[in-house]
């Protein structure tokens, strides 16, 4: 049987600590009531002593939330202490959490006091928690930078004083990995008592490792990580709940230890924390990013129709998203447009997926990403499309409010460019009359609409036109990110109908 890592969510704490993230009461309980379904074994609620709003959504989180431990923070002095049980002592399973400091650097600048006179305040703030709460859990503030010979002397009074849990804090993100690892693997050495009880480890990102420092913590001994959902926190946050539980599920041989949380549930759980706290997260953010499932290149959406496993290291469905997502860019490859087509219930032949095809590079070349909408549009231009006496090659304009609009347009008819020129009384009717110059034939434009298939500014424009053309209304359909050329396809799909049907 695997070892249990227990999973200690302080979103509610630490997360909160994001600028312009402040929660009120009703975010706070809805989000530990999501925490409880997502199965954490401790919410830390907040800091009651920090304002009267945070005591209040402590106690009710307490009084409301069942199953996990619910605990608040507490300096080690005895009115936040008493404030802290105030908050939790009617949880169905509460803890106090203490803290102070223990390097040098804080002793000496923020806490002006020596090492002695700490060590006393530690343990008396444990012996006095213990009056309330059976479950005290006390943190070394800032135990990467602290003495390793005073850490040890910290924990194993506080330990002998009743602490339950006692954590190491990597406050300021400075630790490396091996060198974490390496004060976790001695602090079980060293300290007498740490066999009897949880230690718990609590890694900021500033360097970017705070899961890494969390891991090697766990290879060398630690049975509780302190975490966020999405990695929010204090300055550059703290380590990512997501990240952690779904490493040691995916590398399970490797660490040989397991969470009781429910993956299934985390990108709900990141969703509404992301919501309620207006922090968006980054699109490459492993796991719950926009782009942690994506695939755009060719090769990777080939691989990954075939079989998922070749670029899937986890299922999407493990963490709560329905599926991987195939995203179509210039990038992408037969493979994946024909998978996509197939989704959207088009049936083509390989005659008219090559037009297709080339039709979708052509518009992925000038736009990000082509969506379900821009490819309903391809298709059914190709669907519908006839024979081409002439094909669009290319168009320039000059056009201002105070002249009159050029264009030159180029078509080409048996693979011979055609290029003309025309004046017109906007861009689009200048574009019309250089296409009636080439083909030698003029018509009346008799219906005209332009839209947008898709939002954003790169969106796809659709334009259909009726044109006249020797007593005969034709209709025809153009799209392009560049609306003019929309409408110029569209003008001189509805000529290419015409010789179709005169010949």
């Amino acid at each position: 049987m695997s070892r249990k890592i227990f999973i200690f969510d302080t979103t509610l704490r630490d997360g909160e600590q994001v600028p312009g993230a402040k929660l009120n009461k009703r975010q706070k309980i809805e989000i530990a009531q999501q925490l409880a379904v997502l199965g954490v074994d401790v919410i830390e609620a907040g800091f009651p002593c920090s304002s009267p709003d945070d005591l209040a959504a402590v106690k009710a989180i307490s009084e409301n939330v069942k199953g996990p431990v619910i605990t608040g923070l507490a300096r080690a002095v005895v009115e936040d202490i008493d404030i802290a049980w105030e908050a939790v002592r009617n949880a169905e399973r509460p803890r106090i959490h203490v803290f102070l400091g223990s390097s040098d650097i804080h002793l000496q600048k923020k806490l002006r006091q020596d090492r002695a006179t700490a060590l006393r305040q530690a343990v008396d703030a444990v012996k006095y928690a213990k009056r309330f709460c059976e479950d005290v859990e006390y943190s070394t503030e800032d135990a990467s930078r602290t003495d390793f010979e005073y850490l040890c002397r910290v924990l194993d009074a506080v330990i002998k004083e009743g602490a339950t849990v006692v954590n190491v804090p990597d406050t300021v993100g400075y630790a490396v990995p091996d060198e974490f690892g390496e004060i976790i693997r001695k602090l079980r050495e060293k300290v007498p008592g740490l066999d009897k009880v949880t230690l718990s480890v609590h890694c900021h990102n500033d360097l970017g490792l705070a899961v890494a420092n969390s891991l090697a913590a766990v290879s060398n001994g630690a049975n509780q990580i302190e975490c966020t959902i999405n990695g929010v926190g204090e300055r550059a946050g703290n380590a990512s709940l997501e990240e952690l539980v779904m490493v040691l599920k995916t590398r399970h041989a490797t660490f040989d230890a397991h969470t009781d949380v429910k993956s299934q549930e985390i990108y709900r759980t990141s969703r509404m924390v992301s919501r309620l706290m207006n922090v968006p997260v980054q699109p490459n953010k492993a796991i719950v990013g926009a782009n942690a499932f994506a695939h755009s290149s060719g090769i990777h959406q080939d691989g990954i129709l075939k079989d998922r496993s070749t670029y899937e290291i986890m299922k999407p469905e493990d963490v709560g998203i329905r599926q991987h997502k195939i995203v179509l860019t210039a990038r992408s490859g037969r493979a994946a447009l024909r998978h996509r087509l197939t989704e959207l219930g088009y049936t083509i032949l390989p005659e008219v997926f090559d037009r297709v095809y080339n039709r979708f590079i052509n518009v992925a070349d000038r736009k990000k990403e082509i969506g379900s909408e821009d490819l309903h549009s391809i298709v059914e231009i190709e669907l519908t499309r006839v024979p081409e006496t002439y094909t669009f090659h290319s168009l320039q304009l000059m056009s201002g409010s105070s002249m009159v609009p050029l264009a030159s347009v180029t078509l080409t008819r048996e693979g011979v460019k055609i290029t003309d020129a025309a004046t017109g009384n906007g861009p689009v009717d200048a574009v019309f009359h250089g296409i009636e110059r080439i083909v030698g034939v003029s018509g009346k434009l008799r219906d005209y609409d332009l839209k947008a298939v898709t939002m954003g500014r790169d969106a796809l424009g659709e334009a259909m036109v009726r044109v006249e053309i020797e007593g005969t209304v034709y209709s025809g359909t153009g799209a392009s990110p560049d609306v003019i050329e929309a409408s110029a396809r569209a003008y001189l799909n509805a000529f290419n109908r015409y010789f179709a049907n005169s010949h």
